[in-house]
């Protein structure tokens, strides 16, 4: 199937021939039709599918094809993205597919007051995180009353209480004669309720079961103590220094330590979490793409949708509180195709953890080194049914929705 077949215009089909696009994505070939017909749309597909672009594409083609300009302080559509990271690479592919819109970015990190005067003008698109958002709201900054077009890119990562207080706040804002995209790795109940109470009568288009991870990934774990952790990771690091590695640990003092040590061992590591300024992110993500940096120590900040080729490992140095971050995790290995490895060292107390994560999976971890915890060899329940809510402390210390 080509982009032609799926509705695009010959000019928005010549400008991806351009980029070297020629073939959809299996995201894009369900979702694109419906969303130029106007559908609202419940998207599910694992990261590293194309999923900006299929919202992007009919949204850019729809807001072309009516040729309004947009009013003072309003914007004609409106992209709502969980961290600073995946806003800021979301206008980078849209600004890639037309020359004609003016597509604006407003994230925590950056100046408020800089950001308030380039939305004076009006824009077609607009790209933020919920809290910068809010505050631009409360300055009289933005008017949403002419929004016609609503994405909530993962969605599921936005659904921590702080994202659903802001969605309750922006979304009434909104034209209420609107098309809502709501795309997301997973697919937990709340995201089900979320997608009940914002989308009205949605297709749901799935190309993979929700929180399945990427085909080519391969996964095993190391049964290792705390206190050897950062040995082990030295270790298997040596063995492939020419290759990207992206290195999860859970808190940001713990990633920064992580990080240094790292460093003093001789590897070109650098980090990123909530302690550093957006600057610092955008330059150590920057460095890691380009290959000056191999090795990126980073807490879950990093983990959803931010598209760096080539990583060929990811560490997950310490195991996420919530198990569904794992498939969020290693989603940054195995893009467009490639293989990756995911490798987990499960200390004594993240049993409970492990167990977890290989619920969601529905398979058990192949064990890469050491010797199982007690309890760490059962055979996993298959994914579904009722689960015991898992402590969300992980995921809160982390809160980047700004």
């Amino acid at each position: 199937m080509t982009f032609d077949e799926l509705g695009l215009n010959a000019r928005m089909v010549t400008r991806l021939e351009g980029l070297g696009l020629t073939q959809p994505t299996p995201i894009q070939q369900k979702a694109i039709p419906h969303a130029l017909e106007g559908r609202d749309i419940l998207g599910i597909a694992q990261t590293g599918t194309g999923k900006t672009a299929a919202f992007g594409l009919p949204l850019i083609v729809t807001l072309s094809k009516q040729q309004e300009r947009p009013a003072p302080r309003s914007a004609r559509g409106l992209v709502l993205a969980p961290t600073r990271e995946l806003a800021s690479q979301i206008v980078q592919t849209l600004q890639g597919l037309t020359a004609d819109l003016r597509i604006s970015l407003v994230v925590g990190g950056k100046s408020i007051n800089a950001q308030t005067e380039r939305l004076a003008r009006g824009t077609d698109i607009l790209v933020a995180t919920p809290g910068r958002l809010i505050d631009l709201m409360d300055r009289r900054a933005i008017d949403l009353g002419q929004t016609r077009f609503l994405v909530l890119d993962e969605a599921d990562q936005m659904l921590d209480i702080g994202f659903v207080h802001a969605l309750r706040r922006i979304a009434p804002m909104l034209n209420p004669d609107r098309q809502t995209m709501m795309f997301s790795a997973t697919m937990p109940k709340s995201m089900a309720e979320l997608s009940r109470q914002y989308l009205n009568d949605p297709v749901r288009v799935e190309v993979s079961p929700p929180g399945k991870v990427a085909d080519k990934v391969s996964h095993s774990v190391h049964f290792v103590a705390k206190d050897q952790k950062q040995g082990l990771l030295i270790e298997l690091l040596r063995g492939h220094r020419q290759d990207r590695a992206l290195v999860f640990a859970r808190t940001k003092h713990g990633a920064e330590r992580l990080m240094k040590q790292l460093d003093r061992s001789g590897f070109a590591a650098t980090s990123i979490h909530g302690n550093k300024s957006q600057g610092q992110r955008d330059r150590a993500i920057a460095a890691f793409k380009e290959g000056s940096v191999r090795v990126l120590v980073a807490t879950d900040v990093a983990a959803r949708g931010i598209d760096i080729p080539g990583v060929a490992y990811v560490y997950n140095y310490d195991l996420p509180n919530v198990p569904e971050n794992y498939v969020h995790r290693i989603g940054r290995t195995a893009r467009a195709g490639k293989s990756g490895q995911a490798i987990a060292f499960c200390a004594s107390d993240e049993v409970s953890e492990l167990k977890a994560i290989e619920k969601v999976l529905g398979m058990r971890v192949e064990i890469g080194g050491g010797r199982a915890w007690p309890g760490a060899g059962e055979e996993p329940k298959k994914p579904g049914g009722k689960r015991r809510r898992r402590r969300r402390a992980g995921a809160r210390s982390e809160r980047v929705a700004n």
